[in-house]
């Protein structure tokens, strides 16, 4: 049974981030931060979590 916590305004799909909890999709921080791959993203591909923090399984 995974213990993290289940923020469900964060829905996630990342199970390699140290945050997921797998159980439930969902992010187990209380926000994340939205960061940018470049200067002026004009696509999704263009963001990113910059919460993100790689699991160790």
């Amino acid at each position: 049974m995974d213990s993290k916590t289940c923020n469900t305004s964060i829905q996630c799909s990342v199970s390699s981030c140290a945050h997921h909890n797998t159980p439930h999709n969902c992010c187990s921080l209380q926000s994340i931060k939205v960061g940018c791959c470049g200067s002026n993203p004009t696509k999704c591909e263009g963001t990113e979590c910059a919460s993100f923090q790689l699991g160790t399984k």
